[in-house]
């Protein structure tokens, strides 16, 4: 396979707003006129297209394989996040605003396979951004003229557990705190100091620690792939607009309606979202093809334990392009 240069990419939000787009791209040396899927990898919250690091080279034997940056990550625009309270500021709707949502993302995702991809995709992703998988899926199901989405991959796919759907499932004590939570988070001084003292390598390390339980390649380079994009000056924007998600799209509820093939890749020992509830979904929705579980892993496996994640992305590929 060879590298591939991106050419930059300017993408129109549905606001109208043009923000440009992180983005990379690798392709086998030999294509296959055979396998005509292409392979889009979606990074989580926080990180950037660089995580997907040991999986892009891999894929990219078998397939056209690009990662993105999402809107607000890696080397992606970083708007101004405007909330909902926001709409009572005049000024709050002028100039470089944006509302940071699933949708948002999504639709960032589409319009990246129909522009730059233009061929039949499987989309992968991580944490949040397996959440943002679903969503583009959906749309490109919905979408029956566009370029076709023949798959999901997700990877320790997000729970999100702090939306408001979710109160249910959560003590009775959080459903007292949450409008006190909302006020504090909504206040940019607030969410701007809580992101600033969270991007320092020193805590960025300990916190992958926790993500990459057996500490296989936790690095410098991974430290510094994550710290450098927490350092331009829109970053706390992004980190604002996601802590303030209350009320978005929930994995289960997409699942209920996708009719193409869904394959899950989870870490045994993520810290963060739980093996169990994939279990869960396995057993109820009928999208879901098959669940590896990877020992010792956690919540990146693709990155801490990447020879097995790769074997099972190779696998589902060949299944896909048959």
């Amino acid at each position: 396979m060879h590298p591939d240069p991106p050419e930059p990419w300017t993408w129109t939000s549905p606001c109208g707003q043009p923000l440009q787009v992180g983005w990379s791209c690798q392709k086998p040396n030999k294509p296959d006129p055979e396998h005509a899927l292409a392979v889009v990898l979606i990074h989580g919250f926080g990180a950037c297209k660089e995580h997907w690091r040991y999986n892009m080279p891999v894929l990219a034997n078998a397939a056209n394989t690009y990662a993105i940056d999402l809107i607000g990550f890696g080397t992606s625009s970083q708007p101004r996040a405007l909330l909902g309270d926001d709409f009572s500021d005049n000024d709050a709707v002028e100039g470089d605003n944006l509302c940071y949502s699933f949708d948002l993302w999504a639709a960032q995702v589409v319009a990246f396979c129909q522009q730059v991809v233009q061929q039949p995709v499987v989309l992968v992703g991580n944490s949040i951004g397996g959440v943002v998988a679903l969503r583009a899926a959906q749309l490109l199901q919905e979408q029956s003229q566009s370029v076709s989405c023949e798959g999901v991959v997700l990877i320790d796919c997000a729970q999100r557990l702090m939306d408001d759907k979710q109160l249910a499932t959560q003590p009775a004590w959080m459903a007292w705190i949450r409008p006190l939570l909302k006020t504090l988070v909504s206040q940019r001084w607030l969410s701007t100091a809580l992101f600033r003292n969270a991007a320092r390598p020193a805590l960025i390390r300990s916190v992958l620690h926790q993500a990459y339980p057996s500490g296989s390649n936790v690095d410098d380079d991974l430290v510094s792939l994550l710290f450098k994009p927490s350092q331009r000056p829109g970053a706390p924007e992004a980190f604002r607009g996601f802590i303030n998600l209350f009320n978005d799209h929930l994995a289960p509820s997409l699942l209920e309606s996708l009719s193409l093939p869904v394959h899950m890749i989870w870490g045994e020992a993520d810290p963060w979202e739980p093996v169990k509830e994939a279990k869960n979904w396995e057993q109820q929705f009928d999208c879901i093809q098959s669940l590896l579980v990877i020992p010792h892993a956690g919540h990146c496996p693709h990155d801490e334990s990447p020879s097995e994640v790769n074997e099972r992305l190779l696998l589902i590929l060949n299944q896909q392009a048959t």
